[in-house]
């Protein structure tokens, strides 16, 4: 796999909301692959780290409002649990549609902030266990990487255990 430096391909609403974050630095971090990352299998294979270090980006909807769930790529969202937390009726993966209308971006690509709509935003403990994270830069064929507790603080989540447990 190839991996360029810089910004080629970047999605705009990501690299503007680095800026709006006062994390311009970022855009020379993110990295570019000629073959997708939409998975975080995907992603983890082309960025050479472990599968849970990687943040996948995923909006559920809690009766009906969509909210961001950031989790390890190791783990599964535990919908019961994120009901729980949010002490909602109901929560279900959210359609294609509903995603890119929520945050700008198509599934595979999401980033954890930079959204077209603020959203409730619910990180899973689990990505602390790392130094550094990598997540999607707005296009599934880019990442970047960052210290998940500021990573959790710019997206303006709420620490969560949401994880599915193993059984």
């Amino acid at each position: 796999m190839t991996m360029t430096n810089g910004t080629p391909g970047v999605h705009p609403r990501f690299v503007a909301a680095l800026t709006e974050l006062g994390l311009d630095e970022l855009a020379g971090r993110v990295r570019h692959f000629p073959e997708a990352t939409r998975t975080a299998a995907e992603a983890a294979a082309a960025v050479g780290c472990e599968l849970s270090q990687i943040c996948k980006s995923l909006i559920f909807a809690a009766d009906g409002v969509p909210v961001l769930v950031l989790m390890d790529g190791a783990s599964r969202v535990d919908v019961e649990r994120v009901r729980e937390e949010l002490g909602a009726e109901q929560v279900t993966r959210a359609k294609a549609d509903v995603v890119r209308d929520t945050t700008g971006y198509a599934i595979g690509g999401v980033p954890p902030f930079g959204h077209r709509t603020r959203t409730r935003v619910l990180a899973d403990r689990s990505l602390l266990e790392h130094d550094m994270v990598w997540a999607a830069a707005g296009t599934p064929h880019t990442v970047f990487p960052m210290a998940p507790k500021e990573l959790a603080e710019r997206a303006g989540a709420v620490l969560v255990d949401v994880r599915e447990r193993a059984s």
